[in-house]
């Protein structure tokens, strides 16, 4: 009857405990106070398992000498026990001992990112870590001074003498890719050829004839050639034609004696042979003959032409300075598909050359590069040289000075010249009057 109140009593807050019945005849009441101290037991352990692993329970007795009991550890009774085990450590060793410290908390602190190289932390408590950091900062900035050692200056001054200096290179551009598809261009080879050009350019030149002739003399020569260029234009010939005609005259010229009164059956001649190769419908031996005003005989022609091909071994297949123009053209106008005004003033520079005694014995590339580079000051062009330029004709700025104050000389010399056929000719509207443009006489101060 008791039993069964208890556990109504306990019904809403504590579970039933079970009925034990009376076994080996313990009396009932002592068998429940038995159970009630190993209940209270088993609490206490209960409670002690978890609060024993954070440390909150220490031994009293072996700080006082007593029995041990566990109990929870407050503040106040921690900072007891502290105070009880220094007094006793004291009365001991009979020595003061100052108050204890909390123990350091531990905190783990974030990894920090290692300082950038050469990079001085300035702290601003006192003037003398300030001044270390000031000193430290110009030792490193000493290690990093630049030591001019022997072969870097002479490095410098090799390349100084070269004209090599460290400023960025400009990019040479494909002057070919607008002719990709043209089959007539030769993208592919194009290259090569002009590889080839500026070998053979150099076998079969010209010499300076004018010491070895008797009865000739530059302005004579520079005559004839006149005559010839309005032949050229009158026939409505290829350019190819006028340049091979100068380029037969002059190394005929080079290799054999002429007479005065032979000197323009020279150039019919000469002309003829170069309408044979370059030309499709060339102009026949009488209108030769009518255009020299009846001068000279058909067997006259006939044999000067069969004289100079013996002379020059029928070797007629070479590089005139026409063929390195239209490369050196189309380098100056690389981007542009068309430039007339560009074109037109090369080619005034170039029959201008044609002209120049002083020019023979320049190599036709030369001659070509410094007509271009003519063109591009007259112009008003810039930069005056590119490295598209440069990496094309093969030559510098310094090079072509001395041909190109001739072709500007002539210029400036030719509203005034008795000769005017070249400066007639670029100074109407068919070639834009870049004749009639501002010779560029800066170059020839």
């Amino acid at each position: 009857m008791a039993t069964r109140n208890r556990n109504a009593a306990a019904g809403a807050g504590a579970a039933p405990r079970p009925h034990h019945h009376n076994r080996g005849g313990v009396p009932a009441p002592a068998l429940g106070k038995q159970k009630a101290v190993a209940a209270g037991r088993a609490d206490a352990m209960n409670r002690r398992a978890p609060l024993g692993d954070i440390g909150n329970f220490v031994s009293i007795g072996a700080a006082e000498g007593k029995l041990p009991v566990n109990r929870p550890i407050t503040r106040s009774f921690a900072a007891q026990l502290v105070k009880n085990a220094q007094a006793n450590a004291a009365a001991i060793k009979n020595v003061a001992i100052p108050p204890a410290r909390p123990a350091p908390r531990l905190e783990r602190k974030a990894p920090s990112k290692p300082p950038p190289e050469n990079v001085i932390e300035i702290s601003s408590d006192s003037d003398k870590s300030r001044k270390q950091s000031e000193s430290s900062a110009s030792s490193v900035r000493s290690r990093k001074k630049v030591v001019n050692t022997l072969t870097s200056v002479l490095s410098a001054r090799s390349k100084a003498a070269c004209g090599i200096t460290d400023k960025p290179r400009e990019v040479i551009e494909d002057i070919d890719k607008l002719d990709v598809n043209n089959q007539l261009a030769v993208v592919e080879y194009v290259e090569d050829i002009y590889t080839f050009y500026k070998t053979a350019e150099r076998e079969s030149r010209p010499c300076d004839y004018i010491a070895a002739q008797v009865e000739i003399n530059p302005h004579m020569r520079a005559i004839v050639t006149d005559w010839i260029i309005e032949v050229h234009q009158k026939f409505e010939l290829m350019p190819e034609t006028l340049y091979l005609t100068m380029y037969i005259i002059d190394l005929y010229l080079s290799l054999q004696p002429v007479l005065r009164r032979e000197l323009q059956l020279v150039g019919v001649s000469a002309m003829l042979i170069a309408c044979k190769y370059e030309e499709i419908w060339g102009p026949e031996v009488y209108e030769l003959i009518l255009i020299a005003d009846s001068a000279y005989s058909r067997e006259q022609i006939l044999s000067m032409e069969k004289g100079i091909l013996n002379r020059l071994e029928w070797n007629l297949t070479v590089p005139t300075s026409y063929m390195f123009l239209v490369r050196f053209i189309k380098a100056a106008c690389s981007g542009i598909k068309t430039d007339k005004e560009m074109e037109n003033m090369v080619f005034f520079f170039a029959e201008l050359s044609l002209m120049q005694y002083g020019l023979v014995t320049h190599l036709p590339s030369m001659v070509a590069a410094s007509a271009v580079y003519a063109a591009r000051l007259t112009l008003k062009r810039a930069p005056l040289w590119t490295d598209t330029l440069k990496h094309h004709t093969g030559f510098r700025e310094s090079e072509l000075m001395e041909c190109t104050k001739m072709l500007v000389s002539a210029h400036v010399m030719a509203p005034e010249s008795k000769l005017r056929v070249v400066y007639n000719k670029y100074s109407s509207e068919q070639y834009g009057g870049v004749a009639l443009r501002p010779p560029a006489k800066e170059i020839c101060k």
